[in-house]
């Protein structure tokens, strides 16, 4: 999506969410990025290794 929109779309997209019940998070550009190198670096891990991201409450708990 063109950045000049993403104004507008963050609007519809964050009414869209709050519809439906579904967490809205907003965050920094910096900050996204880094959660989402943890999530990667969680999901390439060994089974024996693998735990949550920290930071990351949309994903089930695996140790549950």
């Amino acid at each position: 999506m063109p950045s000049p929109h993403l104004r507008r779309a963050q609007i519809i997209v964050r009414g869209y969410c709050q519809e439906l019940g579904v967490g809205y998070l907003e965050t920094s550009l910096a900050d996204s990025y880094r959660k989402t190198l943890a999530s990667l670096h969680a999901a390439g891990a060994p089974p024996s290794e693998r735990r949550r991201p920290p930071d990351c409450p949309h994903e089930p708990d695996r140790d549950a």
